[in-house]
This record gives C-alpha cells, structure tokens and sequence, in this order.
C-alpha cells in the first residue's frame, strides 16, 4: 500500500521559514517524480515545486527563490524548505507521488496523494 505523509506544518509569522517532510512507502522511491501542491481557502489546488528521480526540479514562479524541493532516497523522504514566508503561501500542503521519474507540474500526472498539512502565515 502507497502512502504519503506529510508533517512539518504551522503558524509562521511573514518572513518566516517553515520545512515540511513528507514521508513515502510501498513502493520503490527512488524511481519515482515526486511534487509540492497546495491549496488556499475558496481557490483550487495549485502546483508548487516537484522534483525528477535524478534531483532535477521545477518551481512555479511564485515561489521560486524562496522555496526549496529536495529528496533523500535513501531515506524515501522529500522535503519542502519554505523561506521568506508571506500570508499568501497560508494553505493546505499536500505531498504528491508519481510513478514516472519525470517531473510534472500537472495534477493528473500524480497516482498517490498525502493528506495535508496546514500552513498559516500571519501578516
């Protein structure tokens, strides 16, 4: 059974940093495309940063420079380093499995999905 589990979110304060983990299991990770998403209160879920099995990655551009994707295989973990915080990154984070080694910025493209984590940054 594939799962995904999220943690490392919270209150910030704007500026702030916050690094969230997600944890995999069930299938070989290291052959698999691995992705950020996040959802806002009344928007849709949107694309945030992914990352390819070889450690090529890809952010959108609202926070690229600030935030940081990141995988270690051997430990079937990526993380998401969020720095210069700003309120409009409050949202729900979810953790995102491909099982294809190239990264997407595309919801569709993802098989396996964690349950969330909230992140709040305050103004």
């Amino acid at each position: 059974q594939v799962q995904l589990v999220e943690s490392g979110g919270g209150l910030v304060q704007a500026g702030g940093s916050l690094r969230l983990s997600c944890a995999a299991s069930g299938r070989t990770f290291s052959t698999d495309a691995m992705g950020w998403f996040r959802q806002a209160p009344g928007k849709e879920r949107e694309f945030v940063a992914a990352i390819a099995w070889s450690g090529g990655s890809y952010y959108a551009a609202s926070v690229k420079g600030r935030f940081t994707i990141s995988r270690v295989n051997a430990k079937d973990t990526v993380d998401l380093q969020m720095n210069s915080l700003k309120p409009d990154d409050t949202a729900v984070y979810y953790c995102a499995r491909r099982v294809l080694p190239g990264l997407s910025t595309k919801q569709g493209d993802y098989s396996y999905w964690g349950q969330g984590t909230q992140v709040t940054v305050s103004a």
